[in-house]
Order: C-alpha cells, then structure tokens, then sequence
C-alpha cells in the first residue's frame, strides 16, 4: 500500500506545484514572524511534496514537525533541507487528541488532505488552530468537479458516484466532508474569528500526462464500483475507453480543486504566541 501510494504521490507532485494558489502562499507568509524561526505543523505530510513546496516561499529559518501515520512514507522525507529543521512523526490524526503538536506552531498546513476529513474533525482543527494563535494553509481540496474531454455518454454519471464515495467514505476521521471539505473548512474557521480566503488551485492534466491521468481514470473507477457494484459493465466500458483516449494522446482531464487560507487579525495571534 505504502508503495502504490508513494507512486501516486510522486506522480502528483508536478500537478500539485502548479495548481497551487501563488496568491494565498503570499498572503500566509506575509503574516508569519519575521525575527525567529517559524514553526511549522504539516499534517498528513506522505512524502515530503508541502514542505518542498512551501519551503521555498515561506520566512527562513523553518522549524517543521511533519506528521503522518506511515512511516514508509515518512522515511522518504529528506531529513535536513535549507534553512529548515525537520523533525518527522508516527501519529494518527484521527481524532487530534493530542494538542501538543500544535504547541508553539505558528502555521498549521497540509495539502489534499481536507476532503478525507470529516466536519467535526475539521471543527477541532480549527479550534486547536485558535487556541494556539496558528495561521493555517491547506492546499488542493477537491470540490466535486471534473471535466474530461473528448466526453463520453457516462462522464456524469461517473462523477456523481466517485463523489457520493468521497462522501461516504471513512479513512479514518470520521464520514469524509468531501466536496464540501472547502465550505466546511472556511465555515470552521470564519467560526472562531478567523480571515478566511480562498482561491481555485485546478490540476489541467495535458495529454502528455498520461501515468497521472491513467491513476487518476482507474482509481475513479475503482471508486464508482465500490458505490455501484451493480453497474461493473457499464463502469468498466468507460474506463476503456477513457483509457483509450489516454493512450491515444487526446486525453486532456481537469479536477477541480480549492486551497484555502486563514488567518488571525494581528493582535489576537500575537498575544496567543507570546
């Protein structure tokens, strides 16, 4: 399992640096502390691919806590990068019961992480996030949309069931938000006195692609079986021939996604990190 998922990781990674929201990036590090060190809480850290990102663009020197719960992952993690202290850690998140990752931090992020939570994660989150003073940054949550071309007839009706997945799936923190990940988590936030800003972060998947958008078909259909087990022909004649369309090179597939920044008015978190 580690494997399969440090590939799709690997495989995203390019996807993901391009997606990104430049603006909301700016904004965060615009509020962070200029005259120590900025600590930073990366949850659900897989690989390493938001601290290379972030790394680049935030305040120097870094002090990072990455936490994840496999350590195969973890261990891909380059231990020491410039200007950044990097300590990684075995953990469960499912509940965030222990508040002491977040002591001292004064930024919480994680990237394509939101949309697996549940809403009363995401409301514990946001509190130990205030309790503690912390900005906050997540990256590429998916908001239930997609759109591939050439179209096929089952396009929507692929969708409609990958998503009803999302919704119902349970890794581990509860019933997942799924596409409404991005709404609850802002509604969260703006709850407890949080700024809260968001912005698109799309994946537009060129035909050039094609090891991402064959992952990407495949675990759709995966999914959508899971949901309707009743529909496999109908499931697996649109992989085919989505797959065909990859193969051919004509395949062009976009997933909608939203990164979202929040922040404290500047004597509240100032008063919190004292």
């Amino acid at each position: 399992m580690s494997e399969t998922l440090s590939v799709w990781l690997a495989l995203r990674e390019a996807a993901d640096t391009a997606a990104r929201s430049a603006t909301l990036t700016r904004v965060i590090a615009d509020a962070l502390p200029r005259d120590r060190p900025v600590r930073i809480l990366d949850l659900g850290t897989g690989t390493g691919s938001n601290v290379r990102y972030l790394s680049r663009r935030l305040p120097i020197p870094q002090d990072w806590l990455l936490v994840d719960r496999d350590p195969a992952l973890l261990a891909e993690v380059p231990a020491r990068m410039t200007d950044c202290h990097i300590e990684t850690r075995r953990m469960e998140l499912g509940r965030l019961d222990d508040s002491e990752i977040f002591s001292g931090r004064h930024l919480v992020t994680a990237s394509a992480l939101l949309d697996l939570v549940s809403q009363r994660w995401l409301r514990a989150l946001a509190e130990r996030c205030r309790d503690r003073g912390a900005a906050a940054l997540f990256a590429l949550t998916y908001n239930g949309r997609s759109r591939c071309s050439p179209e096929e007839p089952e396009d929507g009706a692929i969708l409609e069931l990958f998503n009803r997945h999302q919704r119902t799936s349970d890794k581990g923190f509860g019933v997942a938000a799924g596409p409404g990940a991005v709404d609850a988590a802002a509604a969260c936030f703006a709850a407890v006195g949080y700024h809260v800003r968001r912005e698109p972060s799309d994946w537009i998947l060129p035909a050039d692609g094609k090891p991402l958008q064959r992952l990407l078909i495949e675990g759709w259909a995966e999914a959508s079986l899971e949901i309707r087990p009743a529909e496999a022909s109908m499931i697996q004649r649109w992989m085919s021939r989505r797959l065909e369309h990859v193969d051919a090179g004509r395949s062009r597939i976009v997933v909608c996604h939203e990164d979202l920044a929040a922040w404290l008015p500047s004597t509240q978190a100032e008063k919190l990190l004292c």
